[in-house]
């Protein structure tokens, strides 16, 4: 799918009949700040499409994904049917297929109550009946207790914070002139934000997204005001209490069976160059200019741990640090990652595999001027991942999933990889045209991209990680920069506590307020306070403070 670059021009719609008005008002007048605006944007659109036309690497389709996106690369979608392809008019490409009577499309309808495993549960009695009384319909028999309740959701709006004033009443001596002061209720603590206030606002931040000054504009309408700099002084406070959390995370990640990672361009305003003579770049000067978020997803016993660096160092280099603390007797792990070489890590050694999403993608990007020829390869890796969904559904082990996948999978690997050959040898593409470079592609890295033919556990792709990479983008979008790299620190700090918690399906908002209320346990035993085991760690505490009781 298209990226958009650091340097490209942001869309605005401009109808033409807007931009004729425009030229006929410049003709009488000079042209207000908006007008100005909206032609100077279409001048640099009009120099923006000549240079990529100028590219010759840019094809016609690539162009069409550059100003329209690409919503999806489906082969359905991708190319069109083969019937629709020779001309049959009888194939309606848009109409959808037709559904059972009943049937309804996945992702609609309305959400069970089960669904709201984070609302507040209120038991209802009745208000006349209990269990043994007599039935007052037919007065005979008698009701008994259901199983299942009845539920009713209901759903109310509020701040993101709230915030309560406790008005102490104060009795003062007309004599001696002491004031007494009622003392505050039971459960007020000291502190004006408790554990849950710095997790709301670490969570809306870091796993959505949510710039701090949004948040301070939101709550200032709603009464409760919440600076941004107050805001950054908690999140930084408590970044102590879960640094023991987070160093545990990186050791059990290190531990993994599989690592995927990636990395994606980040902003630190101390690391960029200095934009004036006024300015300074903060940063002693490095060979390197670039400010990356590397993204790692390791895989331990069927657990995935998320984790996020942001700096000078690229992906290989912050696996390598993780890899650092992997135990010596482990053998090495498997490593998904696209074909760069700045991904796999150079001081440890690892079995490392391709993507085959990227190899496929290659021909995605020139299935229009090859229909044919992407068509035989796109299907033939629809079956291949048709095969591993299969192999997922039945919850094979990686033994078995391996032994499926040479059963199924290898034989259409082997045709494609004689395919490829054949194009050449018969001399039926170019090796500079775009085909020919989707297949040089994937001849150069085969080895890589079949190692999941080959060994136990090896994916198909790199897609967790790219999905992963996503909580970053969307700060960048959101919030454009960090400050300084201490900032950084902090954002890969709960970014990796909140999207574990999100890929083992914890509660993040829960986890950072109990691994805050138990900051004592937490320092002298972090390896009980994961994601995916604290609750069982807070049932103990529980079960020996009632049985001391």
């Amino acid at each position: 799918m298209y990226k958009r670059k650091k340097n490209e021009i942001p869309r605005i719609a401009v109808p033409m009949e807007e931009l004729e008005k425009l030229l006929e008002r410049a003709l009488q007048a000079p042209l207000d700040q908006e007008g100005y605006a909206k032609l100077k944007a279409s001048l640099e659109t009009l120099g923006y499409l000549m240079q990529l036309v100028e590219n010759k690497d840019t094809t016609i389709h690539r162009l069409r994904q550059i100003l329209f996106g690409s919503s999806t690369e489906k082969t359905s979608r991708v190319l069109p049917a083969e019937d629709a392809a020779a001309g049959n008019p009888t194939v309606n490409q848009k109409t959808p297929k037709e559904k059972a009577s009943g049937e309804k499309s996945k992702g609609h309808g309305r959400n069970g109550a089960e669904a709201y495993s984070g609302a507040e549960k209120v038991q209802v009695a009745h208000e006349s009946l209990k269990p043994g009384d007599h039935c007052p319909h037919c007065q005979k028999g008698k009701v008994y207790h259901q199983a299942q309740p009845g539920v009713l959701v209901r759903v109310v709006g509020q701040a993101a914070l709230k915030a309560t004033v406790y008005e102490l009443e104060k009795l003062r001596c007309n004599l001696c002139t002491d004031v007494f002061t009622a003392e505050p209720p039971t459960g007020v603590g000291p502190e004006k934000y408790d554990e849950t206030s710095a997790s709301m606002i670490a969570l809306l931040k870091y796993g959505s997204g949510l710039p701090f000054h949004r948040l301070e504009r939101l709550q200032g309408c709603l009464g409760i005001p919440l600076p941004a700099a107050t805001q950054w002084e908690i999140v930084k406070e408590i970044t102590g209490v879960l640094k023991p959390a987070y160093q545990e995370l990186i050791r059990e990640a290190a531990q993994g069976e599989v690592v995927h990672n990636d990395d994606t361009t980040m902003k630190i305003l101390t690391m960029m160059p200095a934009r004036g003579p006024t300015e300074e770049c903060a940063e002693e000067e490095s060979e390197r200019t670039g400010v990356f978020t590397s993204g790692i997803v390791s895989t331990r016993e069927g657990r995935r741990i998320a984790l996020f660096f942001t700096g000078r160092k690229h992906a290989g280099e912050n696996l390598a640090e993780v890899l650092s603390k992997r135990a010596s007797e482990l053998g090495p792990p498997i490593q998904m990652c696209d074909a760069l070489s700045r991904n796999p890590p150079k001081e440890f050694q690892v079995i490392l595999a391709n993507c085959i999403a990227h190899a496929r993608r290659k021909f995605v990007e020139v299935a229009e001027n090859f229909p044919e020829e992407c068509r035989y390869v796109l299907e033939q890796l629809r079956e291949v991942y048709k095969n591993d969904a299969l192999a997922r559904e039945q919850g094979m082990s990686p033994e078995q999933r391996l032994h499926f996948h040479q059963v199924m999978s290898a034989p259409r690997m082997k045709d494609l990889e004689t395919w490829f050959k054949k194009q050449f040898a018969e001399r039926k593409v170019e090796p500079n045209s775009g085909l020919g470079e989707a297949i040089l592609y994937m001849q150069k890295y085969w080895d890589k991209l079949t190692l999941f033919l080959r060994q136990a556990g090896a994916p198909l792709d790199n897609t967790v990680v790219e999905r992963t990479l996503k909580m970053a983008i969307l700060h960048r979008k959101n919030a454009m920069f960090y400050k300084t790299q201490n900032g950084a620190d902090v954002g890969d700090l709960f970014m990796s506590l909140i999207y574990t918690c999100q890929l083992c399906g914890a509660n993040p908002f829960d986890y950072l307020t109990e691994l805050q209320r138990h900051r004592r346990e937490l320092f002298k035993n972090p390896s009980d306070w994961m994601p995916w085991n604290y609750t069982n760690r807070l049932e103990r505490s529980s079960a020996h403070a009632a049985g001391t009781n």
